[in-house]
């Protein structure tokens, strides 16, 4: 019914690192390659968890969006955008929050887990506690179909999903729907109007899935069904709903496989990390002083690289020779810990100059990188009120 669309944001807190990388960025770099791709600066995200002291939150975006351009996320091919500029988040965010069961908030397993992680913090908010809730709306007000998540964000894409149908139970009601879409049904001729209705009879009677994927694509076919049309098809299929907010799929990326120097997740609150632009030469001193198999007291004491932190490191940017070697050398006492650590400094410094050059230019002219928002906000705000348009209509709040 509507083009598939991937929506995915970032929270402003601190500087941008490797982990960041190779956990989220590289993906976003893929991705934009395949579909039409939405990604934003969650500036009102990181007032959860900053509300207190929301200095960091101007710098950081700003930052952030250097480092997301310098990655190589590309601005003729993806929608840059800040989500404050996008007033219609809020509007939904409030809207879904009158139907949305506390309960449902209240179950999402990180909501817990950060209370726990953060206890220095005051979190006994209702932004903490409705953080899910805006992400649904972040996400549903573009009728995004694919979200890139780690599996810990598994769940919010599931609450996201119950938002949405639920939504459309409560408000996707029309005056003489049924009626409309049999009418709808008529268009697409003959042949495939019979095809429809037996494709929906065997998903609803039958709860064939298969059935409803079929009827799914044919209607993708059906050009010459007008939009109204087409949404009312999609409804009827699954009971006797228009569907106004898209159900979204959670998009699984590999977690990232490049933890921090002392081998814990990668942070900058745990004094661990490599920024994304961080110079040759501070690289090259946190490489080397990164800690190594405990066992290596002195240079002839073998080692084991399975209890070695730069080991991990090997395994993301050394190939299999030098991981060979490596292993090899370590086990034997063949090659010192410096030795070990040189293919790694000079793997990370090769792939942070083409950022440093990327960014450079916008370094120079940060005009450059708020022409480039201003574009993604205007973008991504005439898609979010194409939804509000609807969302008001149903529920009851368009007044002309």
């Amino acid at each position: 019914m509507y083009p598939d669309r991937v929506v995915s944001g970032m929270r402003p807190t601190g500087s941008m690192h490797l982990g960041h990388y190779h956990g989220a960025l590289k993906n976003w770099i893929r991705l934009q390659t395949e579909l039409p791709c939405l990604f934003f600066v969650a500036d009102w995200h990181a007032l959860t968890t900053h509300y207190d002291d929301p200095s960091v939150i101007e710098r950081s975006t700003w930052d952030m969006l250097i480092d997301w351009l310098a990655a190589g996320i590309d601005p003729s091919q993806s929608t840059l955008f800040i989500q404050s500029r996008v007033p219609e988040h809020a509007e939904l965010h409030l809207l879904l929050s009158m139907a949305t069961p506390l309960g449902w908030l209240e179950r999402v397993p990180t909501y817990k887990d950060q209370i726990d992680n953060l206890a220095n913090k005051d979190l006994a908010t209702y932004g903490f506690l409705g953080y899910p809730l805006l992400q649904a709306a972040d996400v549903l007000i573009y009728r995004a179909s694919q979200v890139p998540v780690g599996e810990d964000q598994v769940p919010h894409i599931e609450m996201m999903r119950e938002i949405a149908r639920r939504f459309n139970h409560l408000y996707g009601k029309e005056k003489g729907f049924e009626e409309k879409a049999q009418e709808a049904v008529k268009k697409l001729g003959s042949k495939r109007a019979k095809l429809y209705n037996e494709l929906r009879t065997d998903y609803q009677q039958d709860g064939k899935d298969e059935a409803l994927a079929q009827a799914k694509a044919m209607l993708d076919d059906a050009q010459s069904l007008s939009l109204g049309d087409r949404e009312r098809l999609f409804g009827y299929l699954e009971g006797s709903r228009k569907l106004i907010l898209v159900e979204p799929q959670a998009r699984l990326t590999e977690a990232s496989r490049l933890p921090g120097l002392d081998g814990r997740k990668m942070s900058k609150s745990y004094g661990n990390a490599i920024a994304l632009r961080e110079d040759k030469e501070s690289v090259s001193k946190k490489i080397k002083t990164m800690p190594t198999d405990p066992a290596r007291v002195r240079r002839t004491d073998a080692g084991d690289p399975e209890r070695c932190p730069v080991w991990q490191f090997h395994q993301v940017y050394s190939d299999l020779p030098t991981r060979e070697w490596v292993a090899k050398g370590c086990k034997s006492a063949g090659i010192g810990c410096i030795e070990c650590k040189q293919p790694v400094i000079e793997a990370i410094i090769r792939e942070q100059e083409p950022m440093h050059e990327r960014a450079q230019a916008y370094l120079d002219d940060p005009s450059l990188v708020r022409a480039i928002v201003a574009d993604g906000n205007d973008v991504a705000r005439k898609l979010a009120l194409e939804t509000m348009r609807d969302v008001r209509e149903a529920m009851g709040l368009a007044y002309t």
